[in-house]
């Protein structure tokens, strides 16, 4: 299938696919560099390579012999130079699935919106249940709060779980980067596990996922303690750091 047509050159949507991709991978390097001593060398690195381009194209041949002779040599120079960059980034490759890096962006905005309300909801003992959709869609939960098809904020999500507020009782439902309702009701566990649970929040929590693949991120009002149900079970008292790895890790199978 064409998509443009110049004279004798076709472009795809196979070139388009192509060009897309490349150019995020670029993208990415760039960005992975830019935060490392080597954004300097990398400027250098790519003005040669703009020379080497323009060699090529106006048939220099003194030039273009020279960087044709150079060009594996510095290959060689380069990965020496850039030994703890590369281990950085091989390292991270091997932490995270190639996907990771297609993640969706509302995702990771909605995952940071939610990590920074607990933090602070925590912070000043205000409970919260605050539960994340996914692929089974949580219709009669939130049909049992109040519509709301708000975009999800760290600030929206502490104004709701403030006490004495109309809606900071029950649960927000969070579907994309968006919550979709408040004040809504999660069915309790059923797991003779969590029957002896003193907080209802924590069996709602846990409730919430027993028939579904949501998560569900709850904030104790009488401890602080920041919580997590997923599949039917419940992690209790953990740190930022390991809920973000946690939520991240669920939506890496998505």
């Amino acid at each position: 299938m064409n998509l443009l047509r110049f004279g004798f050159l076709h472009f795809t949507l196979v070139d388009l696919i192509d060009v897309i991709i490349v150019s995020y991978i670029f993208y990415k390097a760039l960005m992975f560099f830019k935060q490392t001593r080597s954004v300097q060398m990398i400027g250098g690195i790519l003005i040669i390579f703009g020379i080497g381009f323009l060699a090529y194209w106006f048939n220099l041949g003194m030039i273009r012999w020279l960087f044709s002779n150079i060009v594996i040599a510095g290959a060689i120079i380069l990965a020496v130079l850039f030994q703890p960059e590369l281990r950085g980034a091989l390292s991270m490759l091997g932490r995270k699935r190639f996907l990771s890096f297609f993640i969706n962006p509302e995702i990771k905005n909605t995952t940071e919106a939610v990590l920074t309300a607990a933090s602070k909801l925590a912070d000043m003992h205000y409970g919260a249940l605050m539960v994340l959709e996914r692929n089974v869609k949580l219709t009669s939960m939130i049909e049992s709060g109040k519509e709301l098809n708000s975009l999800v904020s760290a600030d929206l999500l502490q104004t709701i779980f403030t006490p004495y507020t109309p809606l900071h009782d029950g649960a927000v439902i969070i579907r994309g980067d968006q919550i979709v309702a408040a004040n809504a009701t999660l069915p309790l566990s059923q797991n003779p596990a969590y029957m002896r649970l003193h907080g209802m929040r924590h069996k709602a929590g846990v409730g919430a996922t027993e028939d579904t693949d949501a998560v569900v991120v709850i904030v104790s009002e009488e401890t602080g303690q920041i919580s997590y149900a997923f599949n039917g079970r419940l992690y209790r008292g953990v740190g930022l750091q390991e809920l973000e790895k946690a939520l991240a890790e669920i939506y890496e199978h998505d």
